[in-house]
């Protein structure tokens, strides 16, 4: 019986762009496409992640190493905030009614420490039971030992679980690990997949 409903945090609960942020840090697109192959790619989001290193030293090597870039480095930093975009449509209500129904609700998230900052802006978070943060473990989804880090930190058994993540590669992880989970698209795809794993459940978006 599923009991209990985890949430991967970007595109999920919340919503973000990086590009059309990071298109506002430079004049007529200089240098745009260089640095979005340095901040996008998966090794440099998967440093910040992991947490093993502080974000103002992985940031502080990338500017010496690409100094031309420096500013624009800087302000992946100091404007992070504003690469969140907002809630996602439908999402604070939903979890409202799944809390409403009796499941307990957490978040498992690859993000740097400043999700903080994101957190405590929205609202959305305050409705988690729990959570964990792959820069607090040194973990990375995909890699089963946050899941299982997840149901350890939060006395929760795997097979009880309902996990929703954007990326394919994330859900293979909880399968592997255990859970139930499905490919996070919109709240009104959730609660069908969520439906199939719960016959009768009866929820209003």
């Amino acid at each position: 019986m599923i009991r209990n409903l985890v949430f991967d945090f970007g595109k999920v609960l919340v919503d973000y762009d990086f590009e059309r942020v990071i298109r506002d840090f430079f004049h007529q697109g200089d240098h745009l496409e260089e640095y979005c192959r340095i901040v996008l790619s998966d090794a440099f989001m998967n440093r910040c992640d992991l947490g093993v290193e502080p974000l103002e030293e992985i940031l502080r090597q990338e500017q010496e190493a690409h100094p031309h870039l420096a500013a624009q480095l800087q302000l992946f930093y100091d404007r992070f905030d504003e690469f969140i975009l907002g809630e996602m449509d439908g999402m604070r209500p939903l979890l409202m009614q799944l809390k409403q129904k009796g499941f307990r609700l957490y978040g498992l998230t690859n993000w740097s420490k400043k999700v903080h900052g994101i957190m405590r802006k929205y609202e959305i978070f305050s409705l988690l039971d729990g959570w964990v943060i792959s820069s607090e473990e040194h973990l990375i989804k995909p890699d089963v030992a946050i899941y299982d880090r997840l149901c350890q930190k939060c006395g929760l058994v795997p097979q009880e679980c309902f996990f929703a993540d954007d990326k394919q590669v994330n859900i293979d992880g909880a399968l592997r690990a255990g859970m139930k989970a499905a490919v996070f698209t919109t709240a009104a795809q959730y609660v069908k997949d969520l439906s199939r794993e719960v016959p009768g459940l009866e929820l209003v978006l």
